[in-house]
């Protein structure tokens, strides 16, 4: 069973001019409850929806590459690290490999 909770839409009218549609209903609470996540669709299906949207996100790793650990590191240092935008963690990762000589 996967932790990925459902997208639930804001309970006030936050979302502007939304455009309505008799044959795609606004989804309700009950819809997004019974929605199933991709990686759990049946493969013919999961196979036509990663088909017909190729550049999104992929899913949950198999298996974790990393290990999440928690660092208190100088404010400086994360500042040259984020300066170089997204990424800058993996950079972290790739001079410490370098410094460690892996």
């Amino acid at each position: 069973m996967s932790n990925h909770k459902p997208f639930m839409p804001p309970p006030d009218d936050s979302m502007s001019d939304p455009q309505f549609d008799e044959d795609n209903p606004e989804w309700t609470a009950e819809d997004f409850a019974r929605a199933t996540p991709v990686h759990e669709a049946p493969a013919e299906l999961r196979e036509a929806i990663y088909k017909a949207f190729p550049n999104t996100p992929r899913g949950p790793q198999k298996a974790p590459k990393k290990v999440p650990v928690s660092i208190r590191l100088s404010p400086e240092v994360v500042e040259r690290f984020k300066a170089d935008g997204p990424g800058w963690q993996a950079r972290i990762d790739a001079v410490l490999k370098k410094a460690v000589g892996l």
